[in-house]
């Protein structure tokens, strides 16, 4: 881990000129613990493997992406002339955690779904493994529940967790969950999309009910041990910057960068 800002979980990004806003709402966050090696292969070549005391992590992420708009307007501007889904729908992330060219944190996504008819300009833009799928986000006896099956066939999930108090954070929930820019690969070419929000509200959470087949999708063994949850109402102010653009092979200065006594990655 480096610099305070991570350790409390606050935004180490201006986002000075956002290229888009939008809210993430009533957010689960699934972890679990992998083998560094296990993840090293899913990664492309410039991305080192971020570990925390030598061990590795994947993440399913549920949420409600809401009030999506370009920078400077509000979020019912659009409503008129596109579907409201284009606005408001289901996301559902698996990511990893990474270390890029120079060692600056952040993640990778492995899989994307999402709810919205704009999926395939999305993966097209931004070159992130995004799916159109039917989802669905339901809360109901104190119990939230997803479900999610990507369109034409393919993984699916089926989850339900029950939040619990209030969390004082540990420097691992931080380290999870704080996380200011993201990597993707569009035409051969790195690049790194930063994100601003406030930090993240973060709520204990014990899973009632999970069924999935996305770790398997992506290559992915079975968990090296159960999951670590957590539950988050949501971040409203969230602004996407501008994507920076990655030349040739840096990431190899960054190769084994991790937590301090966390071992090579």
């Amino acid at each position: 881990m480096s610099g305070s800002a991570e350790r409390r979980g606050a935004p180490d990004e201006r986002v000075r000129l956002p290229v888009g806003r939008a809210e993430w709402l009533t957010q689960t966050f699934v972890h679990w613990p992998y083998r560094p090696e296990d993840v090293r292969g899913l990664l492309p070549r410039e991305l080192a493997v971020d570990a925390y005391d030598g061990t590795a992590w994947v993440s399913l992420t549920p949420f409600v992406m809401t009030r999506v708009r370009p920078p400077g307007r509000p979020g019912t501007l659009l409503s008129r002339t596109r579907p409201a889904r284009l606005l408001t729908f289901p996301e559902t992330n698996l990511r990893t955690y990474v270390r890029g060219p120079g060692g600056r944190d952040g993640l990778w996504f492995l899989d994307i779904e999402a709810g919205s008819a704009a999926t395939p300009a999305a993966r097209a833009a931004v070159g992130a493994p995004y799916h159109w799928a039917d989802l669905s986000v339901t809360c109901h006896g104190g119990v939230v529940g997803y479900a999610g099956s990507r369109r034409g066939g393919g993984p699916s999930y089926r989850l339900a967790a029950r939040p619990g108090g209030p969390l004082a954070p540990s420097a691992l929930d931080h380290w999870l969950t704080a996380r200011w820019r993201a990597y993707t690969r569009r035409f051969g070419i790195l690049w790194e999309v930063p994100v601003r929000h406030e930090p993240w509200p973060l709520a204990s959470a014990t899973l009632e009910e999970l069924h999935e087949t996305l770790l398997e999708a992506v290559g992915l063994p079975r968990p090296a041990g159960p999951p670590l949850v957590h539950y988050s109402p949501g971040v409203r102010q969230v602004r996407f910057g501008v994507p920076r653009l990655h030349r040739g092979d840096s990431g190899r200065a960054a190769r084994g960068r991790s937590r301090p006594g966390a071992g090579a990655a």
